[in-house]
């Protein structure tokens, strides 16, 4: 029998993953009255076709950013035309109105019959990373139906979102549903490459016009299934923050020389010693609280004794939960800055000592750590004047949102990932150790969420940004589905009253 501690770490990478977050649960939602203007969340079959129809078309289309520079303009322009196409409604409504933002964006504001309430904004992106043909078993944009998924990038990373939410919103139109609260929606063609020409632009439009949002709802998580061993049952989490990040740049520069003879040290050789020395010297450890710390806790109960007794009292074996944590990749992720070596360009000629020696590590920051404090940590551990760091993009990690019984998105998105998915009754906060377009509008609310309504499984993640991506027609239906209940369920939500606590 294995022991339970050791495969703590196993389980806990459950918790995070590519977009990932991790899990916990919380108390229980006080459900509101729906009203009498509730419309079902049932679609005919030939509804349920084009849904699949729609959402294959739009994989179709090969809307890849290939860098910062660089992207398939020409594909952005078409799934424009494409989604206009594809839901009249939208487009059409009296009660919405787009606007196409940094040429290929689109901000749509959907107006609510009672401006008392305050708007919220559901997102995505439709821009894809690359992905080649070698390796796929078909062909990456063919979005090609097989044994009941539709195959193809974007499936999962973000299309998916970007056409549930439109699905949503034109079945509703359909059916003459007139919304209560507005919301806006924000599609980014460019989230993979930093997202400064859409989400970055619609949060200034936003903020221009005096626009403070209750909450957003974006990608970041999933419901995990099959992750975590000794638990068969789902896991939803949702992130309610994200790492920052630091691309830096080391650099160091010699004099050239002939290699025939030469110096004691080369630009190379010190170069070298200053990444090893990184590499050796991990930043500090920061488990100890926050969404981790609570989401360990509160799935405690899950396991068997003595796995159940050490995550009901960490601040007892914090310390060798924390140890644990840093034994896999994944985990080791969650708990501090990690430091990755991406890029090492040096020399120009097999005889000749070269002048220049470059790299650079892509730091994804901790959320209890600034990117002031990683560079003095770095600066500290090179220990070397002739290495120069420049830093060439930065950004601070995202502040921690609520997920108490008082947090409006949370709490609707927990109501309805338990309507659309009863058998999900563990719904978690998390951290999110990718990055997405949320960062964007940290000026115009404090309520950041991301969470993807499609259940996971170990292999599905692996093919985010990896091989043969795709997603079932039934977990894309759901997700349809979980959109049109959740811009009700906004409609119908009243503040809890806060619970009284004995001191």
């Amino acid at each position: 029998m294995a022991e339970p501690l050791v495969g703590l770490p196993a389980w806990a990478a459950a918790f995070l993953f590519f977009y990932a977050t991790v899990s916990g649960s919380t108390g229980p939602w006080s459900r509101e009255n729906p009203g009498p203007s509730r419309i079902p969340s049932q679609f005919s079959e030939e509804e349920r076709v084009a849904m699949k129809e729609a959402l294959k078309g739009a994989i179709q289309i090969p809307t890849v950013s290939f860098s910062h520079e660089e992207s398939n303009t020409t594909a952005l322009a078409e799934f424009g035309e494409y989604i206009r196409k594809a839901f009249p409604r939208v487009f059409h409504s009296s009660l919405v109105q787009h606007e196409v933002v940094g040429k290929y964006s689109y901000l749509f504001a959907v107006q609510g019959s009672d401006p008392s309430l305050q708007p919220y904004m559901l997102m995505a992106h439709f821009d894809v990373v690359p992905a080649s043909e070698e390796g796929w078993e078909v062909p990456p944009f063919s979005g090609l139906e097989r044994n009941g998924f539709i195959h193809g990038r974007g499936t999962l990373d973000n299309k998916n979102s970007v056409m549930a939410i439109l699905q949503a919103l034109e079945l509703l139109l359909i059916r003459n549903y007139s919304p209560k609260r507005s919301f806006f929606i924000a599609l980014g063609h460019d989230e993979e490459v930093s997202g400064t020409k859409g989400a970055q632009q619609i949060s200034a439009i936003l903020q221009a016009r005096g626009v403070q949002l209750a909450f957003l709802v974006d990608e970041g998580s999933f419901i995990l299934e099959d992750f975590i061993p000794n638990l068969k049952k789902p896991v939803a989490m949702i992130s309610v923050t994200e790492k920052g990040a630091l691309d830096l740049l080391l650099q160091v520069n010699m004099t050239p020389g002939h290699s025939s003879a030469p110096p004691k040290e080369t630009s190379i050789g010190i170069l070298s010693a200053a990444l090893s020395r990184l590499e050796q010297t991990p930043m500090p450890n920061m488990f100890g609280g926050g969404p981790l710390k609570k989401a360990l806790e509160l799935l405690a109960d899950e396991f068997s004794f003595p796995t159940n007794i050490v995550l009901k009292n960490l601040w007892l074996f914090r310390p060798i939960v924390s140890r644990l944590m840093e034994r896999k990749p994944v985990t080791n992720a969650m708990v501090r800055t990690t430091a990755a070596l991406t890029m090492f360009n040096a020399g120009v000629k097999v005889n000749v000592i070269p002048p220049l020696a470059q790299a650079t590590i892509n730091f994804r920051i901790h959320p209890s750590q600034t990117v002031h404090e990683v560079l003095e940590l770095v600066k500290n551990i090179v220990a070397d004047d002739r290495v120069q760091l420049r830093v060439l993009r930065s950004f601070e990690p995202l502040p921690v949102s609520p997920s108490d019984d008082q947090a409006m998105g949370y709490q609707l998105l927990q109501q309805t990932i338990q309507s659309v998915f009863p058998e999900v009754n563990l719904v978690v906060p998390g951290i999110c150790i990718a990055n997405t377009d949320t960062r964007h509008y940290t000026k115009i609310t404090n309520g950041m969420y991301r969470f993807n309504p499609v259940p996971l499984q170990p292999q599905d993640f692996s093919s985010i940004h990896g091989l043969n991506e795709k997603i079932s027609i039934q977990n894309y239906q759901n997700q349809v589905k979980f959109i049109f209940e959740f811009i009700q369920n906004a409609d119908t939500y009243s503040k809890p009253i806060p619970h009284l606590h004995e001191l």
